[in-house]
């Protein structure tokens, strides 16, 4: 879309949900192409997320010998349609939960009108009042097993679309453990046979069996301190649901419930400290009625290594390919956790796998 279309859209769209004359002022997003804005109105706040659609005719490269498109497609990622955020939205609102109120759609047109849940996200309060850590991570592991304990609509009709929250199923799994294969290897070196790359994927299919043993809830699939917020004077009641704000779900599935848990714990940006990690998980596991066992355990260091081996590919691509080389600063944070997952007996195939692409 033009640059001279979009300004005047977004002009209509705010005229016609009785914005246009607010202030406004840009946001920092994401990694993803989004644009926010925070506008203010007679004492009222709100933010504009503007997600245009973007060509299906252009697509740049994921890997060697796969698109963009194929690797939304495989890895069920929501990608520019905004009709994934509002049914998400709007199925966590409805069960008390704290994603941002719509206030206004044009899901054609990419843009949203949101509810501004502020400034406290976990990582900006924890950088103030680093002695409530522990307090404020209960409260999102609080949260999470209450999520998981909820029931929701598969399909889900929102602004007058559909959507369907899909399973995160092992074809998505290996499609985001791949992006390591893909970035990150090529990255230290390596240069992998046809043999070395047949076994990695043998390897995450029988990892994956680890994770049959428990029922799958709504995963958000990016719950992390840079994107939950920390509203302990919210009057919208007083369960912890009230309290934990929430963002960036809109690629959310159904999957394992380890992976917003290990999201949380293993965070790429910021060290959460270590002696929390056995008690939030252990706590996690009571509040989500799910046995605190060897089985759990296992799927947790699955779900942690899958997770840290698309983040490490990711970083990488988001570097060479997309021109953020303050990516590659985060690395070796992602790099500790994935050799902590990799360590459970459970990914013993993959490091072993490991130290023989390497050579050690």
């Amino acid at each position: 879309m033009g640059e001279n279309i979009r300004p005047a859209q977004i002009e209509r769209f705010l005229k016609h949900a009785g914005w246009e004359a607010a202030s406004r002022a840009a946001v920092p997003g994401d990694a993803s192409a989004r644009r926010y804005m925070r506008l203010s109105l007679a004492g009222q706040r709100a933010v504009l997320m503007d997600a245009p659609y973007q060509s299906k005719t252009s697509q740049s490269k994921t890997s060697q010998n796969n698109t963009v498109s194929d690797y939304v497609l495989t890895a069920k990622l929501a990608g520019d349609n905004p009709a994934a955020f509002t049914a998400i939205a709007q199925s966590l609102t409805m069960r008390g939960f704290r994603a941002p109120k719509i206030f206004a759609a044009d899901l054609a047109a990419g843009l949203l009108l949101l509810e501004d849940l502020g400034d406290d996200l976990f990582a900006r309060v924890l950088e103030k009042t680093p002695h409530i850590e522990e307090q404020i991570y209960s409260a999102a592991i609080d949260c999470l097993a209450a999520i998981y304990r909820s029931s929701f609509d598969v399909n889900v009709d929102t602004f007058g679309q559909s959507w369907t929250i899909r399973s995160y199923d092992a074809a998505a799994m290996q499609a985001e453990v791949d992006l390591m294969l893909d970035w990150y290897m090529p990255y230290l070196g390596s240069n992998l046979t046809q043999a070395q790359i047949a076994r990695w994927g043998e390897i995450w299919a029988r990892a994956f069996t680890a994770l049959e043993h428990h029922a799958p809830g709504l995963v958000l699939r990016d719950f992390h301190a840079e994107n939950i917020f920390w509203l302990p004077d919210n009057e919208a009641g007083d369960g912890v649901e009230a309290h934990v704000g929430l963002i960036d779900f809109q690629d959310g599935l159904l999957g394992h419930p380890a992976y917003d848990l290990v999201s949380l714990i293993e965070d790429a940006r910021r060290d959460v400290d270590p002696s929390l990690t056995d008690s939030l998980i252990a706590r996690f596991c009571e509040k989500a009625k799910i046995a605190d066992d060897e089985r759990f355990r296992a799927a947790y260091a699955v779900m942690g290594a899958q997770r840290n081996a698309k983040i490490l590919g990711i970083f990488v691509r988001l570097a060479q390919r997309d021109g953020k080389p303050s990516y590659l600063d985060l690395l070796p944070r992602v790099q500790a956790h994935f050799k902590t997952d990799c360590a459970h007996p459970i990914m013993k195939e993959l490091r072993l796998w490991l130290e023989e692409v390497r050579g050690e």
